[in-house]
């Protein structure tokens, strides 16, 4: 009996291992750690004081919260947001018009167990969705209607914010539902756009990234491949292409894209069970290189190229590790430029 126990936990410690074999680049910066299990990071860049941004991330159980980190990774604690019930993914957006004269960037995020999604104001963290805004609510069964990743799309037509949302289950076609985030004199409100997207249904959909300049969204089917449409929902609901999947060893997750002011630049999408994280072109999607980070089991990642502080002078790349924290690392340190 305790041979089998040893074995069991022989076994459960090789999983959870980073099983890379290149070369381990070790991160600029570990976060504090969370109370539970984080997930996916966010950040928001400040444009006022680029040293002042600000790293969220989430850490999903039913005593939830989206974490704030400065970037020595120390928790902000007031502008913590506590109390919510498994936040899984979240996403920042710039410039959201609250009325004609105001607008505020806002930070988007799911909330499992209340089937929803919440909207604050960043940087003053102020509710703006009066306690949360439904989703997948024509859905009969209630596992369907279970969010899970979230990525924010501000339309270059119109400058229109909306929130495509996935879930923890559903169909093979319309997984994914996409939302206007609208304010009028009455308030904020969400409403209902459209839904697309094929699922395998090997696994499960749950990062989603969405490329603002180029739009389009992609999202991971976690056992097949990366899935890429457009955002703007004008353009239409058919799939423009299914890549990357021979590239990963089980489940594709989290994806970041690191875009250049001249038009170029890359996706980043963890290769989770191997510990790497695999990189494609942004304008042809094909496969670059990949590269280990040194973290385990990461979900979401983020990225952004412009320069923060001494410590992040190329950029910062974000990734979740499966030890309550999350990894920063100054962007050259994964050779993209």
């Amino acid at each position: 009996m305790k041979k089998v126990s040893y074995i069991l936990v022989l076994v459960a410690v090789l999983i959870s291992c980073n099983q890379s074999k290149l070369p381990k680049i070790t991160p600029d910066v570990i976060t504090e750690f969370t109370l539970n299990d984080t997930d996916d990071p966010a950040i928001w860049v400040n444009p006022k004081n680029a040293e002042e941004s600000i790293v969220f991330g989430t850490d999903k159980k039913t005593n939830g919260a989206v974490y704030a980190f400065d970037l020595d990774g120390k928790i902000i604690e007031e502008k913590t947001i506590r109390n919510i019930q498994r936040p899984n993914n979240v996403d920042v957006e710039y410039g959201f018009q609250l009325n004609d004269s105001t607008k505020t960037d806002i930070l988007v995020f799911t909330e499992r167990e209340k089937q929803q999604i919440r909207m604050f104001s960043v940087p003053d963290m102020e509710p703006l969705d009066g306690g949360g805004f439904k989703v997948f609510e024509d859905e009969e069964l209630k596992e369907n209607r279970l969010p899970m990743g979230i990525s924010l799309f501000k339309s270059p037509k119109d400058a229109k914010i909306y929130a495509i949302v996935g879930r923890k289950t559903g169909p093979a076609d319309g997984y994914l539902y996409q939302y206007a985030l609208n304010a009028d004199s009455l308030g904020i409100t969400s409403s209902y756009v459209r839904k697309f997207g094929k699922f395998s249904g090997v696994k499960e959909v749950e990062a989603i990234a969405i490329d603002d300049e180029n739009g389009f969204v992609y999202f991971s089917d976690e056992g097949v491949c990366i899935k890429k449409y457009y955002a703007e929902p004008s353009m239409g609901n058919e799939e423009i292409s299914c890549f990357g999947g021979k590239y990963f060893d089980e489940d594709i997750e989290g994806i970041a894209i690191a875009s250049y002011a001249d038009g170029h630049g890359y996706l980043i999408v963890s290769n989770q069970q191997k510990g790497e994280f695999n990189i494609f072109d942004r304008e042809t999607n094909t496969y670059i290189t990949a590269v280990n980070l040194s973290t385990t089991e990461t979900d979401g990642c983020e990225a952004v190229t412009m320069p923060l502080n001494d410590t992040f002078k190329n950029g910062l790349f974000v990734a979740m590790n499966d030890e309550k924290n999350f990894y920063f690392y100054d962007l050259a340190k994964l050779g993209l430029q």
